[in-house]
């Protein structure tokens, strides 16, 4: 019997749905419902190296903190993708007979959380403040602060650190002298398809491009080569929207967050709209932003302000990527340095560096307004918060 064209043509159509559906499920894992909770810290009598806690998302729940590995003040984590390694920064470290800026690279066991030392290899220069794995896996790249660089080590097989492939000292100055008297890189995140290396510099109030290739391990100057935020802005931390169209930087000196348009094909940006990151009347000497965060969904977008001690949460425009304020958190904050959202998109996690703890709130999936759940466990000078599903 002669097929129908049309029965043909939909049979065709379901099975390349069911490839595509096939292929998302295995570019984005379910959602996990328990969770390690890594967390960074500056080390002293207190503190000693990275911490471990559980993150229950069904019960919503933290505990069982824990030492997971002993090292000099691991101030920023990242997680290699496949989760079974983590790299750490150590701010001042005694390497070679040299007070130098460090990374430090561990195993990750996903089923007990255990953190194993590998290895430690120099950053380059003074203070590195910021650390990520690229997407393809291959490689570190570090901001380093005080020394005003950033850097690139390829990874080995077993998860080590390897040689470093690049380096770049930044140079120049800005319109405060007391803070931008010098290039101070402050982070350094990749462009969704890993082409690009974007770096935020405080002390320049640029972001830096650069042509990233993840087989050599190299950083280019793009063309342009960099977009500049207003002087004294202090461009800090930075995060892509989800869709990749869009871009957010948290300005550090200005207490700003910018909404940027990204040109994926180029590696350009382009100012959409600046925002004040604190509630209307508020001021002070001592205020400063830090950590910047687009919701998993990409509806939403929060920074941290530091000094006013308050969580931001803006709504994005679903049309344009711009910013309209949801509101201002600040129940159990104190001095939020970073903050994370757990990959379900349910929990917003707070460092409070001076509060000597974790604070957890829920987010509401349609206002975006983040609810105290009453939830805080203790954790010493806590600096940074990573995720990695427990197995």
């Amino acid at each position: 019997m002669p097929r129908c064209p049309l029965l043909t043509a939909l049979a065709a159509a379901f099975v390349l749905l069911g490839f595509a559906a096939a292929g998302d499920a295995e570019e984005k894992k379910p959602a996990a419902d328990k969770y390690w909770v890594f967390v960074g810290t500056y080390t002293d009598a207190k503190s000693k190296g990275i911490y471990r806690c559980e993150l229950d998302v069904k019960a919503g729940t933290l505990g069982n903190v824990e030492l997971a590995a002993e090292t000099s003040s691991p101030s920023f984590l990242a997680v290699r993708p496949g989760d079974k390694f983590l790299y750490a920064v150590g701010e001042s470290v005694r390497l070679e007979g040299k007070d130098v800026g460090a990374l430090d690279a561990f195993t990750l066991d996903p089923k007990t959380g255990k953190l194993g030392k590998l290895n430690q290899a120099s950053s380059g220069g003074g203070g590195p403040c910021f650390v990520t794995v690229d997407r393809s896996g291959a490689n570190v790249l570090a901001a380093n602060y005080g020394g005003g660089s950033v850097c690139c080590l390829h990874l080995k097989a077993d998860g080590s650190l390897g040689p470093m492939t690049a380096f770049v000292q930044h140079k120049g100055s800005s319109a405060d002298k007391g803070r931008q008297e010098g290039p101070h890189a402050h982070s350094i995140n990749l462009s969704p398809d890993n082409r690009f290396a974007v770096a935020a510099d405080l002390g320049l109030d640029k972001l830096l491009v650069y042509k990233f290739d993840a087989d050599k391990g190299t950083l280019t100057p793009n063309d342009p080569p960099s977009f500049s935020t207003a002087p004294g802005a202090g461009p800090r931390h930075f995060a892509f929207h989800p869709n990749g169209k869009w871009a957010y930087v948290i300005n550090e000196m200005g207490m700003t967050l910018e909404a940027l348009n990204y040109d994926a094909e180029k590696g350009s940006f382009s100012e959409l709209q600046t925002v004040s990151t604190l509630p209307k009347g508020a001021t002070g000497k001592d205020f400063s932003t830090a950590e910047v965060v687009v919701h998993p969904s990409g509806k939403f977008v929060y920074g941290s302000n530091r000094g006013q001690n308050s969580i931001v949460g803006f709504r994005i425009d679903p049309r344009d990527g711009k910013l309209s304020l949801i509101g201002h958190q600040g129940e159990g904050i104190k001095t939020p340095r970073n903050f994370n959202i757990d990959p379900t998109g349910t929990f917003l996690i707070v460092a409070n560096q001076d509060g000597a703890s974790l604070v957890m709130f829920r987010i509401d999936q349609t206002s975006g307004e983040l609810k105290p759940t009453g939830v805080r466990v203790e954790v010493p000078n806590p600096v940074c918060v990573k995720f990695v599903p427990k197995q």
